[in-house]
């Protein structure tokens, strides 16, 4: 077995929002139980932890979708890990301040927070609708987002604050929701990867550090009620509200999961959103068939 300790030290991203606590609550927990030493965190929006591991500066993050297939072949999925949902995500909003119908034929204000969900509202518009509105990007301010476009387009928690108070006469539609009714599928927000140079030099440590993310969801899963009341003193709103949010997520990456995001990339493909069909690599099976090439 390797060295653990002459390893070289592994960074972890961490997506700062509400939707991936129950991988992360307890991570930092669950890995001081292995006893490695050579793990930092890194916070941040999924724009930011997508640009961070595309650079190297961090190792292993929760990473949006989208930036895993721009760049699938320098990354490994971590197995069983993803912040997906099956109908509703309760968190990747569409506000709209007129019908869907004159929204088609005006602008919609997207956050420049992610790049999988503004895409998820190209394909979907397109798609569906057969057009999409003019997309400008903006800071997460609802109220200003609707002063210049027909609608707005939050994600995580800006998404969630918004919901509860959205004003008088806004329509809120759920993209995962939208993308259900049309492909009969789910939908992968985030995945977490793995850079392949570190999955090669400190193969020990990525293994720890997956172990315990895995046990992280085990026991966050377990205790929803907690996490509820975590989330609500941390974030506002009800326990009830918080408690439906964590069970409507999904946060495995099964054949159900991989079907969806299989066909969002494919989608993304024939749109010329991604210039190559994306062809995912999963650790440690990758990891293990090159060693044994």
């Amino acid at each position: 077995m390797t060295d653990m300790a002459a390893e070289r030290e592994i960074t972890v991203g961490r997506i700062d929002y509400a939707n991936i606590w129950p991988i992360f609550d307890r991570f930092e927990e669950c890995l001081a139980e292995t006893g490695v030493r050579n793990v930092r965190v890194a916070k941040g929006v999924p724009a930011t932890l997508n640009r961070a591991l595309s650079e190297g500066t961090i190792d292993i993050a929760a990473i949006s979708s989208f930036a895993y297939g721009q760049r699938f072949d320098e990354y490994e999925l971590l197995p069983e890990l993803s912040v997906s949902a099956d109908g509703e995500v309760m968190s990747v909003l569409l506000f709209l301040k007129r019908p869907l119908e004159e929204a088609l034929r005006g602008r919609i204000a997207v956050t420049t927070a992610s790049a999988t969900s503004v895409n998820l509202l190209r394909i979907v518009m397109q798609g569906r609708y057969g057009r999409c509105p003019e997309l400008i990007a903006m800071e997460p301010d609802l109220e200003a987002m609707l002063e210049r476009a027909d609608g707005a387009l939050l994600i995580g928690d800006p998404a969630i604050r918004a919901s509860w108070r959205p004003g008088p006469g806004i329509e809120v539609l759920d993209a995962a929701r939208m993308w259900k009714e049309w492909t009969g599928l789910g939908m992968t927000f985030a995945v977490f990867a793995v850079r392949r140079e570190a999955a090669r030099e400190a193969p020990e440590t990525v293994r720890r550090v997956y172990e315990a993310l895995a046990e992280s969801k085990r026991r966050a899963l377990a205790d929803i009620e907690g996490l509820s009341r975590k989330a609500a003193g941390r974030f506002g709103g009800g326990e009830d509200y918080w408690e439906r949010y964590f069970r409507t997520l999904r946060y495995g990456f099964g054949p159900q999961e991989q079907e969806g995001l299989s066909y969002y990339y494919d989608c993304a493909f024939r749109m010329g959103l991604l210039e190559r069909r994306v062809a995912p690599a999963t650790w440690p099976d990758h990891a293990a068939a090159r060693v044994n090439e």
